[in-house]
């Protein structure tokens, strides 16, 4: 790898071309639709490590799949980053497909076993992909998910959850993913998931974060209010951090609501909170925190919070534990 790649992942320096590349076709046995993915390359570079984003479940039909959050998967490729977006079966796209099949309509289980299908097919993934072959590090991996896909991604950290329909501990890690992203996840459940949609959706508050002992970074806006689940205020959506064991961070944006700026997709018509500075902001600092996590003792994550939380004008704080 050279000097100057291996600085464009590391320390987040100028961002390369991106190659972008779906759907790639997986089947899966007894899953009702194959897998489609998309997958998002920087043009050049080896040795790169993966980001597996899963997606929320939003109003728009096309966001909550494999073309959604363009901001964050672009960014993430251009500095370094593998990103392979699964469209899962939560999606509006697949509504027509899938309303009947078991695990219908939140499709927990399914959702991070996407993702293990994924890392099961990688090789297969970096064939079909052209100029992706031999340019993976499948010792580098992690996920991120908004949303929904934050639910996702803490069960693939290590969350447990309580089957609501046999109420034994469901436990569906992926030791291959070393670190992941939480942005605007739900939180506990108990009294408090006390909103109108709690009934509807009880899995949301069958999660036990005291197991996802993974590394994460935990994203909340300090405006995000999801009375519709409860009625705990912003900080239900810290729970991620709060409630599990550490190695864990905490960035809180300030003003951010549910759509933290408009990482779904440019010019989102659903983002109550469009800032175009905040979800540039918070791709660096995303990326910074995985380029850590996944090289160690570099500088990336540590610079981006100087340049972005510190000084007069902060996007938000950070702490860890």
């Amino acid at each position: 790898m050279s000097t100057a790649t291996a600085t464009s992942t590391v320390d987040l320096g100028a961002p390369v071309p991106v190659l972008s590349f779906s759907p790639v076709v997986l089947p899966v046995p007894g899953r009702p639709v194959d897998l489609e993915v998309r997958v998002s390359a920087p043009a050049t570079g080896t040795d790169l490590p993966v980001i597996l984003l899963s997606h929320g479940h939003g109003p728009s039909n096309n966001l909550s799949s494999l073309n959604g959050y363009a901001p964050l998967a672009n960014f993430w490729a251009a500095h370094g980053f593998v990103v392979i977006q699964p469209t899962h079966l939560t999606s509006r796209t697949l509504s027509h497909l899938v309303a009947d099949a078991p695990g219908a309509p939140d499709f927990w289980r399914s959702r991070a076993e996407d993702m293990t299908h994924i890392l099961d097919r990688l090789d297969a993934i970096e064939r079909t992909v052209p100029r992706l072959a031999g340019r993976i590090d499948p010792a580098k991996i992690a996920v991120a998910g908004h949303s929904l896909g934050g639910f996702t991604a803490a069960l693939l950290l290590g969350a447990g959850l309580a089957d609501p329909e046999t109420g034994s501990v469901v436990h569906l890690a992926d030791p291959r993913i070393k670190a992941g992203v939480l942005l605007a996840a739900p939180g506990r459940g108990g009294d408090v998931l006390n909103g109108p949609m709690a009934e509807q959706w009880p899995v949301i508050g069958a999660v036990d974060f005291s197991t996802m002992t993974a590394p994460a970074l935990v994203v909340a806006g300090d405006k995000d209010d999801s009375r519709h689940f409860t009625d705990m205020g912003p900080d239900w959506h810290a729970d991620p951090y709060t409630l599990a064991p550490g190695p864990k961070t905490l960035l809180t944006l300030f003003d951010a609501e549910h759509g933290l700026g408009g990482i779904a997709g440019y010019d989102a018509a659903e983002t109550t909170d469009e800032n175009p500075e905040r979800v540039a902001a918070l791709a660096r600092l995303t990326a910074a925190y995985l380029s850590t996590r996944l090289h160690p003792g570099t500088p990336a994550w540590a610079t981006a919070c100087e340049a972005l939380t510190t000084g007069p004008d902060p996007v938000g704080r950070v702490e860890s534990k």
